[in-house]
């Protein structure tokens, strides 16, 4: 399994960086977890092929994880000439949720007549569901965002890959990480408890518990981004857009 970080920033691209997007390959399959705005600009950047994904997982509906879905839809249709089908899983109402943006951004993109099929599905909690290869778990976190935020555990084959999404300390992200060989954690600051996210000391704490044998942090915040040096566990690795990982 191969990991590229197109995008690891937060909503506000501090550090510059692009807005959540993960691209992963494995076992003959293509996928994306999460789709912010700038997905495309980093996807052209590290010269990968958005006609060559198969499914894209949305985490929970915030447009710097899913509003990127709006401007794939248009390039899949007038630039890339996809005709292959692409399927998108995200949390409830994901379907009418990109309908409104599309329509709102682009009106009368929603409704063409497309060259590809695009598929919905919806997650249910701690539901396992398979898309060819990859089966995903979501375990249900704790992050306004007008539907379920889910943390997202991939299995493909005996590799295990797994992403918090966003949100502060809930329970649900031990059984999400445990064991994995990767667990993707959102770090929003150094310390303190930063409503709806994460900071390094909380991490920190429940890494033990969690038993993932690496842990990569990203959207980070500029106050994070400042003290990131300061992260010396040797179990962690700290996103950076254009990231390669093994798993």
């Amino acid at each position: 399994m191969k990991l590229t970080v197109v995008g690891c920033g937060d909503a506000f691209g501090s550090g510059g960086r692009l807005q959540t997007c993960y691209h992963v390959a494995s076992a003959g399959t293509h996928f994306l977890i999460d789709c912010g705005a700038t997905a495309l600009i980093g996807l052209q950047r590290l010269g990968i092929d958005p006609n060559s994904i198969e499914t894209i997982f949305i985490s929970h509906l915030h447009g710097d994880h899913y509003a990127g879905l709006v401007w794939w839809l248009i390039h899949a249709q007038h630039v890339a000439k996809r005709t292959t089908p692409l399927t998108v899983v995200g949390p409830a109402s994901i379907e009418a949720r990109f309908q409104i943006a599309a329509e709102a951004l682009f009106p009368g993109s929603a409704t063409v007549q497309r060259r590809f099929d695009l598929r919905f599905a919806e997650f249910m909690p701690e539901t396992p569901l398979t898309m060819g290869p990859v089966s995903v778990t979501p375990y249900e976190v704790r992050h306004a965002s007008g539907a379920p935020p889910y943390a997202l555990r991939f299995q493909v084959g005996s590799k295990v890959l797994a992403f918090t999404g966003d949100t502060e300390w809930v329970e649900s992200l031990v059984p999400a990480g445990s064991g994995a060989d990767l667990f993707i954690m959102e770090c929003y600051q150094f310390d303190g408890e930063p409503r709806f996210h994460m900071s390094w000391r909380t991490i920190a704490a429940q890494l033990e518990r969690i038993g993932a044998k690496r842990v990569m942090l990203t959207h980070m915040a500029s106050g994070m981004l400042d003290r990131r040096g300061e992260v010396t566990d040797p179990r962690c690795v700290l996103a950076e857009d254009g990231l390669v990982l093994g798993i």
